[in-house]
């Protein structure tokens, strides 16, 4: 049993000596106490001002609003420092302004403008705003997307903010109450489909100016090429790094597309890589992480976004922290199928 007045030390990334957080005390209320400047804003769990990153150690969070700390960030590591009561010593970082995607939830309805195949398996799905267009949201989130009469599935926009129609690339899953209709032919033109978001934080972080890699495996080439597509429409001149992972030949898509971007900036070199190809190949050949462990030696300054099937974000981003990238840079969405996992994000 402890005796006496328990008090944890808590780092702060941006302030230079650790704070002495009593026993039920927030880190905000300690940091204020000890007469330091940290981001906040409602003080009471509501805005999400005072989002942070926890590094090390663990803390209880106190009642708050999911508008201000979702499910998917505190399972990411992020706690609201007004909210956050150590439990023993902690190292933290309150986020930078790119860190934080603050765009308002939506919930739309859109109409079916076309649906195409991009692959044997690979759907393109366009939808058009009707009220309540725009829809705004950061390069490489997702929203959530409901057909009549079956559940919801979470998709990543492909297009850039703020355009006037919404691209999806929608794989066709064996066994998938989605994938039926959308590989049967049972989705239409003119059929209305319910748009809610955006959600995800694996979004551009636009103040970056160090190299970008940027790793899809197939249809998580969608974030991927928004966020690559964002980075190049804002002038960013730092080398980029695009791989697309599939398994054979016929599972490559979008490549004129990719070319185009490549031609046009000289700092975009895009790679596309065959896991299992059935056929002699002059494309770059074998599992995306050995061919990053080939390709680079260290990772100064970078950050990463990753998409695709969970073996390959997992395997990836163990390469990518071998190399010397903080984990803090290596943003990841794992795309789970509702066959692989019910309630899971479905790619």
């Amino acid at each position: 049993m402890r005796m006496g007045l328990v008090r944890y030390r808590v780092g702060v990334r941006q302030i230079e000596s650790p704070l002495l957080v009593e026993e039920g005390q927030s880190i905000l209320d300690a940091a204020f106490a000890a007469g330091h400047d940290f981001p906040c804003g409602c003080q009471s769990g509501n805005c999400g001002a005072c989002k942070s990153l926890l590094l090390e150690g663990e803390v209880e969070l106190d009642a708050y609003s999911e508008s201000a700390l979702t499910d998917e960030e505190r399972a990411a590591g992020r706690i609201l420092a007004c909210r956050a009561t150590p439990k023993e010593d902690c190292r933290i970082a309150w986020l930078a302004a790119d860190e934080v995607a603050a765009h308002p939830q939506r919930n739309l309805t859109t109409r079916v403008d076309a649906l195409e195949p991009l692959t044997h398996d690979i759907r393109l799905l366009r939808l058009r705003l009707g009220q309540g267009a725009p829809f705004f949201f950061s390069a490489g989130q997702y929203a959530r997307l409901g057909f009549e009469g079956l559940p919801a599935r979470d998709f990543s926009m492909a297009n850039q903010p703020g355009a006037e129609l919404l691209e999806f690339h929608l794989r066709v899953v064996p066994g998938g109450t989605v994938s039926a209709l959308i590989g049967n032919g049972l989705l239409a033109v003119g059929d209305r489909v319910a748009v809610s978001g955006p959600h995800g934080i694996s979004f551009l972080r636009e103040a970056h100016r160090g190299p970008i890699l940027a790793l899809a495996g197939g249809s998580g080439l969608a974030p991927i090429l928004c966020i690559v597509e964002r980075a190049l429409s804002l002038g960013r001149t730092q080398p980029i790094h695009l791989y697309l992972g599939v398994r054979d030949e016929h599972d490559v898509y979008l490549e004129d597309r990719l070319a185009t971007l490549a031609a046009r900036h000289p700092n975009l070199k895009i790679a596309i890589v065959l896991s299992q190809p059935t056929a002699p190949t002059g494309r770059r050949t074998g599992p995306l992480a050995q061919v990053l462990a080939e390709d680079f030696t260290a990772l100064d300054g970078a950050k990463a976004y990753l998409a695709g099937p969970p073996a390959m974000v997992e395997t990836c981003r163990a390469v990518l922290l071998d190399l010397g990238l903080d984990g803090e840079h290596c943003h990841a969405d794992a795309f789970f199928t509702a066959v692989d996992r019910p309630g899971a994000r479905a790619a």
